[in-house]
């Protein structure tokens, strides 16, 4: 009887415990299926950014089929337009704040690619200061090739009338860099690989970031520990309800 009596007083708190448990272990091996996606990501991604370059259009015939093909290698040849290059606001680890240097590429069939050739300082950013790398004639240019972006919650409005942009909005750079022939421009944005036979030695191209953040092993084993601790923190306070008297 006593023991009934007892086993009673755990029933609820014993359902909300298995309950919680249940719960937090499956978070844990959501993230566990996380960070195998995530791994796979960073892998697949490695794979295209160090392979041998493709020509643009059978990156974008993929593309079409949808296949990803965010970080492809790529290589295209043409003639900068340099005097529609266009200042994207970028922050580097060495030189601090400054901007992406993002100029339309001529290509052969007439159409227009944005590179975005690398990174100046903040003293660079007009180009008259750095005339010996605005590069005339044909071009070769290798790179990553990227989507657009999409406006973040904390980005500011791009200002296309000072040239001054916080996201890459490529209808509106595509826009900017199309000129009055109205020339077609291709709705991606090659990052260029660093070259330093650069004259002058800027912009200094690179600037892709290959890391992605990827912390699932660590929330899974939060979310482990917390299970764990529930049911030490259940075991404790079912030793102690047991313990008691039953008063009637």
């Amino acid at each position: 009887m006593l023991g009934t009596l007892r086993d009673r007083r755990l029933l609820w708190p014993g359902l909300a415990a298995l309950a919680g448990l249940a719960l937090l272990i499956s978070l844990g091996n959501w993230q566990m299926q996380r960070l195998a996606w995530k791994d796979g990501l960073i892998a697949a991604i490695a794979d295209r950014a160090h392979a041998e370059p493709v020509p643009l259009a059978a990156a974008e015939e993929r593309a079409a089929r949808g296949e990803d093909v965010e970080y492809t290698r790529v290589a295209v040849a043409g003639h900068f337009v340099n005097d529609r290059e266009m200042h994207l606001y970028a922050l580097d680890d060495v030189h601090g704040p400054g901007f992406h240097v993002i100029t339309p590429l001529r290509l052969g069939d007439g159409s227009m690619v944005l590179v975005n050739r690398g990174f100046v300082p903040n003293d660079l950013k007009d180009p008259a200061r750095r005339g010996a790398g605005r590069l005339s004639g044909v071009v070769k240019v290798t790179g990553l090739l990227r989507h657009p972006d999409t406006q973040g919650m904390f980005d500011p409005p791009n200002d296309a009338a000072r040239n001054i942009w916080y996201w890459r909005d490529i209808d509106a750079m595509a826009a900017a860099a199309a000129g009055p022939e109205a020339a077609r421009v291709h709705r991606s944005i090659i990052d260029a690989e660093a070259d330093p036979a650069v004259p002058g030695g800027w912009p200094k191209g690179g600037t892709t970031r290959l890391e992605l953040p990827n912390r699932h092993l660590e929330y899974a084993l939060t979310w482990y520990g917390l299970a764990a601790a529930l049911v030490a923190v259940f075991v404790v306070f079912a030793v102690g309800r047991w313990r008691q008297p039953i008063t009637k």
